[in-house]
């Protein structure tokens, strides 16, 4: 794969970083001949720059969400373990079987 380059960086293991809002609202086209109507792409980019924050957001607070859970999981656990009886050694069965 070859190595591709934004702002001058290389990406880490070949893959693009995440685009951010701004870069989406700042971007800027070359004019054409046959060109599209450039109030209708500034127009698209704020929407799709609107989209992508609130997606930025909702990941931002679904990662917290995951945090906060795996935490109280390892909390339940420890308490768990604590209150369980130590496994006792392997012993014969003293019945007839």
């Amino acid at each position: 794969m070859a190595q591709v380059y934004r702002g001058g960086q290389p990406y880490p293991a070949g893959y693009p970083g995440r685009l951010t809002p701004h870069e989406v609202r700042t971007r800027e086209f070359a004019a054409r001949r046959r060109g599209v109507d450039p109030d209708e792409v500034r127009e698209f980019q704020a929407r799709m720059a609107d989209e992508l924050a609130t997606l930025n957001e909702t990941v931002r607070l679904l990662s917290q969400e995951n945090d906060r859970v795996k935490r109280a999981l390892r909390d339940w656990q420890t308490m768990h373990a604590r209150e369980c009886r130590p496994v006792q050694e392997f012993r014969p069965n003293p019945g007839h079987w």
